[in-house]
């Protein structure tokens, strides 16, 4: 049986605009620099060692026509003015020999910092519940972060976060956001 782990991982967006829906979307796969290949999503689990690249470094090693597997968040509007945003969360273990979490998150609007700071908190939160930690769901992210750093057991979060306003002429605005996992089976 074909095993595969992804040992690297990049993050990226795009924004399209187009009369047609999917044109839309194709044209924010291509900002996001993904589009030449067929994306497989998957669920959210961020591989144990997995080495996370910078979207130039990522996008060198895609071929067209490749099968790539994604985490993508994805939102669309066609109403004027209307704020829409796409985000991935990460949260990565201290112990990279433990798996982290990666979260999708899609708003109507909401804000870059805002949207962002959701899908990583979602993504701690995950992570959080796994490794035992104890936290109060009601507390603020900024507590949260907080009470993570001290554990010392999630030694990072971040974001990628895509936002666009829809297009005053009423045509289809798409956002996405990705986590693209890369390696080869064993």
């Amino acid at each position: 049986m074909l095993s595969f782990v992804p040992r690297e991982l990049f993050l990226t967006k795009g924004v399209g605009k187009h009369r047609e829906k999917l044109s839309s979307f194709e044209l924010a796969l291509r900002s996001a620099g993904i589009a030449a290949c067929n994306l497989v999503r998957v669920s959210s689990i961020f591989p144990p060692g997995c080495r996370i690249l910078s979207r130039a470094e990522g996008i060198k090693q895609l071929s067209p026509g490749q099968v790539t597997f994604v985490v993508m968040s994805e939102a669309a509007t066609r109403e004027p003015h209307r704020l829409i945003a796409a985000t991935i969360g990460l949260a990565i273990p201290s112990d990279r020999s433990l798996y982290g979490y990666l979260s999708e998150h899609h708003s109507f609007g909401e804000k870059e910092e805002t949207a962002g700071d959701y899908a990583e908190e979602l993504a701690a939160e995950m992570l959080a519940t796994t490794l035992g930690l104890e936290f109060d769901p009601d507390k603020s992210w900024d507590e949260k972060k907080e009470v993570y750093r001290l554990s010392r057991q999630i030694v990072r979060t971040q974001n990628v976060t895509q936002t666009a306003v829809g297009d005053k002429n009423a045509i289809w605005t798409t956002v996405v956001a990705a986590a693209v996992l890369l390696g080869r089976p064993d």
